[in-house]
């Protein structure tokens, strides 16, 4: 791949890369950011190896998705909504963002769950498609799905 298709085929998913990983950072703009910026980084230098047998996007996603999982210690987990608000940052979405009960819920999520709700829900993938994203089986997909909406109903009291 040419530098000049890469930045072609980047300029029009860019746009749902941020969106992924805005979700997955719960709104926190700034980590979002940082991890669209490394994940962008490493897929141009794995741009020669990219096939074309898929969508660019899914590919892209993978490494976004990887990403997150390697910083994901920065990205604390946390039990409860109450805590969540606590760690709402100045890099976070403003309290008046339509969003921000739904990021601080999936900030209490495991990093699993949240990446299958975030495709599944956010970015539309279907579940084979999320489990070759996240390198899992459909079964495990599946069960992230299930886990994560019970949560997410209890703690939104939905």
């Amino acid at each position: 791949m040419t530098r000049e298709q890469f930045l072609t085929l980047v300029e029009r998913e860019q746009e749902a890369l941020r969106g992924f990983l805005l979700a997955l950072c719960c709104g926190n703009k700034g980590d979002a950011d940082d991890l669209a910026q490394d994940a962008l980084v490493k897929a141009y230098l794995s741009s020669a190896g990219y096939q074309d047998r898929g969508r660019f996007r899914s590919w892209l996603f993978k490494i976004a998705h990887n990403t997150f999982l390697n910083h994901r210690a920065s990205l604390r987990t946390v039990a409860t909504l109450d805590e969540a608000r606590t760690l709402v940052s100045p890099n976070t979405a403003d309290g008046s963002f339509e969003h921000q009960s739904l990021y601080l819920a999936l900030r209490t999520l495991p990093p699993k769950e949240r990446s299958a709700i975030t495709l599944y829900y956010l970015s539309g993938y279907d579940i084979k498609e999320i489990a070759a994203i996240t390198d899992t089986s459909e079964d495990a997909v599946k069960k992230q799905l299930s886990r994560g909406r019970d949560k997410l109903k209890e703690r939104l009291k939905l």
